[in-house]
């Protein structure tokens, strides 16, 4: 009697092996219901990420098509509009902004912002960076020719970004408007680390000879939102 008591408060081995089934069952389908959340966001990320260079690329091509010839002009699929004409921009070693690039960042200006601070982008773009680029000859101000042709890129990137705050496109805008573009607007030095070649490629990555002319140029490149969460879901992707 006291055996067959103590034996009914033990859970049979199958009845234990069947609580254990239903628990790992249970454990698996929240797994799989968690993972295939984080691939609906995940395609949903890059699915507006798509949308958003696709729409950027569009207005910007759309709206500088014409001018894009006269004014030495390169719209790319990263959202990179450079300014290809070393003759037109600075002399040699100044960063003030000759006449003639004044006269085309006047025309260019209104439509640029035009374009990226339409209501739509508002939360879709991060940052927009004024890059100065440098070929490798050297400036002969000090012994380090990089770090010469960094302040002198630097200042000319800045000198463009003034230049811009004084355009009415800029003035005339909202405060609010104007709040958010001083938030995204940042000059950027890049001395001769971004060489390009004849063909406009990155010379680090092409391995082809540089072209100094072709590498002194300016740069408008717009950063979104997305490319940072895109970097990290690959990354996530890869492990």
């Amino acid at each position: 009697m006291m055996a067959s008591k103590k034996d009914s408060h033990w859970v049979p081995l199958a009845d234990l092996m069947t609580v254990l089934m239903i628990m790992f069952l249970f454990m698996a389908i929240s797994y799989m219901v968690v993972i295939k959340k984080k691939q609906s966001d995940q395609n949903k990320i890059f699915k507006e990420y798509e949308e958003t260079k696709i729409g950027l690329f569009n207005e910007l091509d759309s709206a500088f098509k014409k001018e894009a010839i006269k004014w030495n002009l390169k719209l790319d699929n990263d959202l990179s509009i450079k300014f290809t004409n070393p003759q037109v921009l600075f002399d040699d070693g100044s960063s003030d902004i000759k006449p003639e690039f004044k006269n085309i960042l006047s025309e260019f200006l209104p439509k640029y912002l035009g374009v990226v601070m339409r209501n739509k982008y508002e939360s879709k773009i991060a940052e927009i960076r004024i890059e100065g680029h440098t070929n490798t000859k050297p400036i002969n101000k000090t012994s380090d020719s990089y770090i010469d042709n960094m302040e002198l890129s630097q200042n000319r990137a800045r000198n463009v970004l003034a230049y811009l705050r004084k355009q009415e496109c800029f003035t005339l805008l909202q405060n609010k408007k104007k709040e958010l573009l001083q938030y995204w607007l940042t000059a950027n030095g890049l001395s001769f680390g971004r060489t390009v070649d004849n063909s406009d490629r990155l010379t680090i990555s092409s391995e082809n000879p540089i072209d100094n002319d072709k590498s002194r140029r300016v740069e408008f490149r717009i950063v979104t939102t997305s490319d940072e969460i895109i970097r990290q879901a690959i990354k996530e992707m890869k492990k």
